[in-house]
């Protein structure tokens, strides 16, 4: 501290002052400061809660309902190329699997969900499509980003 100039020299004969500039120097738990705290044991049950809500929605045929858990800016990387924005992702969705037939049961095998910072992790794992006519399978990667609404995917690395 600098006590011979005029700012600290005021704020010491000024302890409000001093207590407004502590304040105003600390970080608040207002829900748009979330991105501030240290990822936990509960960001990593939010992300896998999001993958079983999506497994459910894709089962039911639901291809919004499985979107929901991606944000509006992902880009979905697969063997085919690469999509940006959950609109273009959702309309190839859409036109690949037409019908609840075409879905089939998706399960997720989650291997990891691991930080990658406060407001970002990856999660790693498999996929398996069962469907009347085949059975496809692969893996992921995700990184997820913690948005106001939640943990969302923001690059989905399908293979």
């Amino acid at each position: 501290m600098v006590a011979g100039t005029p700012f600290f020299g005021d704020m010491l004969k000024y302890p409000f002052l001093l207590c407004l500039f502590a304040i105003a120097c600390t970080p608040s738990s207002s829900p748009d400061n979330n991105a501030l705290r240290a990822f936990s044991p509960a960001d990593e049950q939010a992300i896998r809660s999001v993958m079983a809500q999506q497994e459910s929605a894709w089962d039911r045929g639901d291809i919004p309902g499985f979107m929901a858990g991606y944000a509006d800016t992902v880009v979905f990387l697969s063997p085919q190329g690469s999509t940006r924005g959950r609109e273009a992702v959702t309309a190839n969705y859409m036109r690949s699997y037409p019908d609840v037939q075409a879905m089939g049961d998706l399960t997720f095998g989650i291997n990891e969900v691991v930080p990658a910072g406060a407001r970002h992790a990856w999660s790693t794992g498999t996929w398996r499509l069962v469907r009347a006519a085949d059975t496809l399978s692969g893996a992921y990667s995700l990184l997820w980003v913690r948005q106001a609404e939640g943990w969302r995917i923001a690059r989905d690395h399908t293979y």
